[in-house]
């Protein structure tokens, strides 16, 4: 299956996700770079809340505040 990911490189080749990802292994990429820049706050945005939001994700308490979504019906 095919998955689009944005993602930003800097001036220094450093490829930087704007969400995590996971995989279950190793997988090949084709990288495309567009021609526009990414408005200022973005990338720097990004990249200061990930840390501190993984954290926030897995936490018992969050995983408790959500848990009534499991009971709707799939989509």
């Amino acid at each position: 299956m095919l998955q689009t990911i944005e993602a930003m490189i800097d001036e220094k080749g450093r490829l930087r996700f704007l969400e995590p990802i996971k995989l279950p292994k190793l997988r090949r990429v084709i990288i495309t770079i567009l021609n526009e820049e990414p408005a200022e706050d973005s990338f720097n945005l990004a990249l200061l809340s990930e840390a501190v939001l993984a954290k926030e994700w897995l936490r018992p308490e969050e995983d408790e505040a959500w848990s009534h979504l499991a009971q709707l019906p799939s989509l």
